[in-house]
């Protein structure tokens, strides 16, 4: 039925398929970035927190009966530690931006979108009665003339901490933008929670920003969490509203105890040893900085390629070396990429082989 449609994915060296991986592999391509998910300790922790309670499943949505003292106490914990009036538990990172996009911008509204937000963030933007227009990357002059260009009610921004694909750090001067003109800025933190920032909350943290009520944050936990499912932080009134109109919220089941419960103790885990893990990130930088010449605000390595077909040969040189790697190509990127994530869980010794295998085959 789609064969044609296949067929010319393959021809255009973007065909994906899925694949289980030996676990002696070492791992440079997944977004497990403080090695989390290899935790056990954390893991027995999330499992007694659960046994605690008469049922292990939330049954129904939140705003019927599933809602439970498991997320209940997550949100209060991750609200308080980030400055914001209230937090709400989603099923994954991707629900929580659907359930912002689609909710928050209403007819005669603004939405401005970074042209590199995710990808969730871009399908919901199709569902919007509001006027849809992206700005050029982390360009805050651009965003601005955006703003000053149409009539509108209630504008809203959307933007990434760190960005998935290219690493870049948000351009600070967004928040300035943001607050100037009464917008929203919904921030998408998948990618630096955990990751940078003097407590490794993220670029509010970073930056030294107090979350006000225009402020909306989304962060992960599949990600330097070391589970599954998102959060939403944010003023009590827009808490309100998105309970109130955010389909994605609204008409799914609520988030799995246990991986919340696996997420809280990640969150705990790196409020206490938040000094000890940035050193080790800043190790992993500056070993990226020094042998592949890759810039990385958090930990992601973005390296350039010439076209998809050499960027897949690469790949699969290095998995047959005993490493992965992202081979990230168009329509994700521009240009096709090698996504190299140096987790803390893997040693600065296989960081450096991998760095070597790289140089050595693009010599």
């Amino acid at each position: 039925m789609y064969e044609h449609e296949l067929q010319a994915i393959r021809k255009a060296n973007r065909y994906r398929t899925k694949t289980v991986y030996d676990e002696g592999i070492h791992d440079f391509s997944s977004n497990d970035y403080l090695g989390l998910a290899e935790n056990k300790t954390l893991f027995e922790r999330a499992v007694a927190h659960v046994s605690m309670y008469k049922t292990h499943a939330p049954k129904a949505s939140i705003l019927v009966n599933g809602y439970h003292p498991i997320h209940e106490e997550f949100e209060t914990l991750v609200a308080r530690q980030n400055g914001f009036e209230t937090a709400l538990v989603c099923g994954s990172g991707f629900l929580a931006n659907f359930s912002l996009i689609e909710a928050l911008p209403r007819k005669k509204d603004l939405l401005i979108l970074d042209e590199e937000y995710h990808a969730s963030g871009m399908v919901a933007s199709k569902t919007v009665d509001a006027e849809v227009l992206t700005f050029r990357h982390n360009d805050a002059d651009h965003l601005e003339s955006l703003i000053n260009s149409r009539p509108h009610n209630r504008v809203i921004i959307a933007v990434e901490g760190i960005y998935s694909m290219s690493g870049d750090l948000l351009n600070r001067a967004i928040f300035e933008i943001a607050d100037r003109y009464n917008a929203l800025l919904i921030v998408d933190e998948a990618h630096s929670v955990g990751v940078v920032g003097d407590h490794l909350r993220g670029v509010f943290d970073l930056f030294g920003i107090t979350p006000q009520a225009n402020h909306i944050k989304m962060g992960t936990l599949g990600k330097a969490l070391g589970s599954y499912g998102a959060y939403i932080l944010c003023s009590a009134h827009i808490a309100e509203f998105l309970n109130n109109r955010a389909k994605a919220i609204i008409y799914t089941t609520a988030p799995s105890l246990f991986d919340i419960a696996l997420g809280y103790q990640g969150f705990l885990y790196v409020m206490k040893h938040a000094h000890s893990l940035k050193e080790a990130i800043n190790v992993r930088q500056t070993l990226m900085q020094k042998r592949l010449q890759i810039t990385m605000p958090g930990l992601i390595g973005s390296y350039a390629m010439e076209d998809n077909a050499q960027t897949l040969a690469l790949q699969k040189s290095l998995l047959e070396a005993g490493f992965t790697v992202g081979a990230i190509r168009p329509p994700t990127v521009p240009a096709p990429i090698l996504r190299i994530i140096p987790r803390l869980a893997e040693s600065i010794e296989d960081l450096e082989t991998l760095c070597f295998l790289i140089e050595k085959a693009r010599a």
